[in-house]
């Protein structure tokens, strides 16, 4: 089984790489819903969380509160670092263990699929990363259109994430969407279908 991480700032179109994964039979691990699964369903890693920050990150429930440990560290760098420190650690584990279930399935492909996938050091578990860009302005119209919000926070969304440059130089390769969709799926399908086969020319030979 090949392993691919997928990340790029948001709004540059890795939803449409991840559907040609799925069309080459692979899976998705998406690590934003892995992040939200633990925070509802980890005891250890909660209560990390809760001896760094206090339980003052709880709700009424002592369920933990995304919004007020938000508040907390999106504010502070160093406790951002923490933060980071402290779930990056248990998401590892719990791609570790999806991918190891893939495994077993008998998935030819996986995808791991990362805004942070460099930083987290996840991009280490994949046989190649790939970075997912497309023209500012393009983020721009599409995070307007899928999130609803206006322009002036979209542009300010798109230039708080990481440049360009950070992917060219961190990934294996890059996948430019400009905005034509299907041919931006078969440049994607081209691609992943190369990694697939990476080891396998190696074997026939």
């Amino acid at each position: 089984m090949k392993i691919i991480g997928i990340t790029g700032p948001t709004g540059a179109g890795k939803t449409t790489a991840l559907r040609v994964v799925t069309d080459l039979g692979g899976c998705i691990i998406d690590c934003d819903q892995v992040y939200h699964q633990l925070l509802e369903e980890s005891a250890a890693m909660r209560n990390e969380l809760t001896e760094r920050f206090g339980r003052g990150i709880l709700d009424e429930e002592q369920r933990l509160d995304r919004k007020k440990l938000g508040a907390l560290v999106f504010q502070d760098s160093a406790l951002l670092a923490d933060l980071n420190a402290i779930t990056h650690r248990y998401v590892r584990r719990r791609v570790e263990e999806l991918l190891r279930a893939a495994r077993t399935e008998g998935r030819p492909l996986a995808a791991v699929d990362a805004i942070a996938l460099i930083e987290s050091g996840l991009g280490g578990l994949c046989d190649a990363v790939v970075g997912i860009l497309a023209p500012p302005e393009v983020r721009v119209r599409r995070i307007m259109a899928r999130d609803g919000i206006p322009e002036e926070y979209a542009v300010m969304r798109v230039k708080a994430q990481q440049g360009d440059d950070f992917f060219r130089e961190n990934c294996t390769a890059v996948l430019e969407n400009t905005g034509e969709e299907a041919e931006f799926a078969r440049q994607a399908r081209a691609l992943f279908e190369k990694i697939m086969n990476l080891g396998a020319e190696t074997r026939s030979e």
